[in-house]
């Protein structure tokens, strides 16, 4: 039996790795240990493989082999120093393909590919040919999109035997963002702490730390409701944390386009939900949008992404230091008006 993990999503590579070792290790974890094998697939030659693949397994009824980053090697199309293919890597496909459905019944064979391999490639069509045999597995594993994180934060709580409530999910969501390796932390911590009660949104704002984009969302809300002196605390907090002008100047230009977005969707009628699968942006972060732009009318918005705009360019060119840029694009945010005076 072989197995086809790929995809450019580091951690759920790893989670399926982890939970096919341990499938393994069940009855005895050291025997599991010594009859397991890991290859790197650069380099790696079909003897080697087969050396290894065909290997009897030592005092259990299993070994388990794992071989990383062969298939995209093996991708077609692949060009060597002349412009193309090498005949080697084609050969080395063609016996592979030939040799997979052969693989003894005591070896476990798992391909794990840190890209999404594409669907031409020969190796996959056996995959799914011997799959219907179950035979062969094959799992993508790939980022969800922003309004798709809800839904795996709650399957991960349930594979951990919990629960959490829906607006927990989309907090967390907005503060963590993809990256599904620190949710997965933020969750076991929660889990840890709530003991068997469900996961709440109070929980998940006491526990988790902050991200970066929602700081910036704070700023934002400092400058719609005019509070200078607020904004630049903010400001200079965030700059004493580490975080770099260019890319606090480059998160409040996103957040105002999506002000700018949010605000011409609505005004098309479009609800929430549409709007954030129009903009492919996580319903919290659409949400949230929603209430800043409401301090702030379309040619205001308008005005204040030109002044980003301006302020990157006179950063570029040495016009000014970055951080009094920002200090003088802040004040100036705070104070914007309408072409006919109004705020």
């Amino acid at each position: 039996m072989f197995y086809i993990l790929h995809g450019e999503e580091e951690f759920g590579l790893s989670e399926e790795l982890a939970r096919l070792r341990a499938i393994m290790a069940e009855d005895d974890p050291a025997m599991a240990e010594l009859n397991t094998s890991m290859l790197d697939g650069d380099g790696l030659t079909l003897g080697e493989l087969r050396h290894a693949c065909d290997s009897i397994p030592f005092m259990t009824d299993r070994r388990l082999v794992v071989v990383k980053g062969l298939l995209s090697r093996l991708s077609p199309g692949g060009r060597g120093t002349g412009g193309e293919e090498p005949a080697a890597n084609r050969t080395f496909r063609e016996e592979l393909a030939a040799y997979l459905p052969n693989l003894p019944p005591t070896t476990r064979l798992v391909f794990v590919e840190e890209r999404e391999l594409p669907s031409s490639h020969p190796i996959l069509k056996v995959a799914q040919a011997e799959g219907k045999k179950e035979k062969a597995f094959i799992k993508l594993c790939k980022k969800p999109k922003g309004w798709e994180l809800p839904d795996w934060i709650r399957q991960q709580v349930r594979s951990k035997g919990g629960d959490i409530d829906r607006e927990a999910t989309e907090v967390l969501a907005a503060l963590v963002g993809s990256d599904l390796r620190l949710l997965d932390q933020e969750l076991e911590k929660l889990l840890v702490y709530t003991d068997g009660q469900p996961i709440t949104s109070g929980d998940v704002r006491l526990l988790v730390s902050r991200s970066r984009e929602t700081s910036v969302f704070d700023l934002v809300d400092n400058v719609g409701r005019r509070e200078t002196g607020r904004a630049l605390r903010l400001l200079h907090h965030l700059l004493d944390e580490g975080e770099s002008p260019a890319y606090l100047l480059a998160m409040l230009a996103r957040q105002v386009r999506i002000l700018i977005q949010v605000s011409e969707l609505e005004a098309q009628g479009l609800t929430q939900d549409e709007t954030a699968k129009r903009l492919k942006l996580h319903p919290f972060v659409v949400k949230k949008g929603i209430a800043q732009a409401q301090n702030f009318t379309l040619p205001q918005l308008e005005e204040a992404h030109q002044r980003l705009v301006e302020t990157d360019w006179s950063i570029k060119r040495g016009d000014v230091e970055p951080v009094v840029a920002l200090d003088m694009l802040v004040v100036g945010l705070t104070r914007i008006k309408d072409t006919d005076g109004s705020r």
